[in-house]
């Protein structure tokens, strides 16, 4: 699975630095906003890490705050889980990854949604 992931990596990345998820066609669009013209948590994170790549910061987080705001805990959640530092750490993952942390992560999560709809 790890090797899996090393492996596509470099292909995913070389993916959104070339090509702009904002005008080229074969990026997956979502549905959601297909259908009710409302942004999901989701929506934007393709341009945002196309802009990312690109060394825009202030293009990504006009696209998806959540998605750059995310990105150390979900490089820590990697960390934790595939490269070994959960069995080192093991408090540090159940405190950063536990019952209470999957609902924190879920309120803001909702709380995100909401907010990007009505500002």
């Amino acid at each position: 699975m790890v090797i899996t992931l090393l492996l596509l990596l470099p292909v995913m990345l070389f993916l959104f630095y070339s090509f702009d998820p904002a005008t080229d066609p074969f990026f997956p669009f979502c549905p959601f906003h297909a259908v009710t013209g409302l942004e999901c948590p989701g929506c934007g994170s393709q341009r945002a890490i196309h802009s990312l790549l690109h060394l825009r910061l202030g293009d990504a987080l006009a696209y998806n705050a959540l998605l750059v705001a995310a990105l150390p805990y979900i490089f820590l959640g990697i960390w934790l889980e595939w490269l070994g530092g959960g069995k080192r750490f093991p408090r540090l993952k159940h405190f950063f990854f536990g019952r209470w942390s999957a609902l924190a992560v879920l309120l803001l999560l909702l709380l995100f949604w909401v907010g990007r709809n009505i500002f």
